[in-house]
């Protein structure tokens, strides 16, 4: 949805760490953002300014990528920080898929085309934020304009793109069954090292086929699991 941030299982349970395993990248902001008003969001622009550019500025982000990123956000009124990457999550950068509604729609917008190691000042109008809303949680008033400060590390391909789809699936016939996702999985646990209970395992799979089995012929074909779309299976 347009503006919108999509609500998450709190990134703590072991379900959400599984799922972002395979299908659902950490958000941003995690808090709902709805732009208000059409005719506004479509008037309203992002105003970038580059602060910096590497001298190799390749590759360039697009829909669908998942990006590392440091930020701060301000109140264009006061000047006043309401938000530090650095100062969450013991200071690591954030992750997210770029272009999909994981952030405000003028982050979606401000970190197209952006590079590692670029750094860019960006103002965002409130109907491309919180709109009248604002967000009192995160201190962001009604009608808001908010300033972000980022600096880009990462530029990686999504967790929907081709090359993971392919590398899931095994034996190349453009489906993920339960087995080629199992094995998935648990390559994936081994990597991070992380003691799960068996049964997390089997939790994750069957809620995996629940949310992209559309068709219940127990596999996730290429369209089902593809939803981002930015290339071509």
């Amino acid at each position: 949805r347009r503006g919108q941030v999509p609500r998450r299982r709190p990134p703590g349970s072991e379900m959400g760490r599984g799922l972002t395993l395979l299908l659902l990248p950490l958000a941003l902001l995690a808090a709902p953002a709805q732009a208000e008003g059409g005719t506004a969001a479509a008037e309203e622009e992002v105003k970038i300014e580059v602060l910096h550019l590497p001298e190799v500025c390749s590759p360039k982000s697009k829909r669908g990528d998942l990006l590392n990123a440091h930020y701060d956000g301000f109140l264009a009124s006061d000047g006043s920080k309401f938000y530090c990457s650095r100062t969450q999550n013991e200071g690591h950068p954030k992750w997210f898929v770029l272009g999909v509604g994981q952030v405000i729609k003028g982050l979606d917008v401000a970190m197209m085309n952006m590079c590692p190691g670029e750094k860019r000042k960006v103002i965002i109008p409130p109907s491309l934020a919180y709109g009248q809303q604002g967000y009192a949680q995160g201190k962001i008033p009604p009608n808001a304009t908010l300033i972000f400060e980022i600096e880009l590390y990462a530029v990686n391909k999504g967790p929907r793109s081709v090359e993971a789809f392919n590398k899931i699936d095994k034996d190349s016939d453009k489906k993920l069954s339960e087995l080629e996702i199992s094995q998935y999985l648990k390559e994936e646990f081994a990597r991070d090292g992380k003691k799960r209970h068996p049964s997390v395992h089997d939790e994750i799979l069957a809620d995996i086929f629940k949310k992209n089995d559309h068709d219940g012929d127990g596999f996730i074909s290429a369209k089902e699991y593809n939803v981002y779309q930015h290339d071509e299976l």
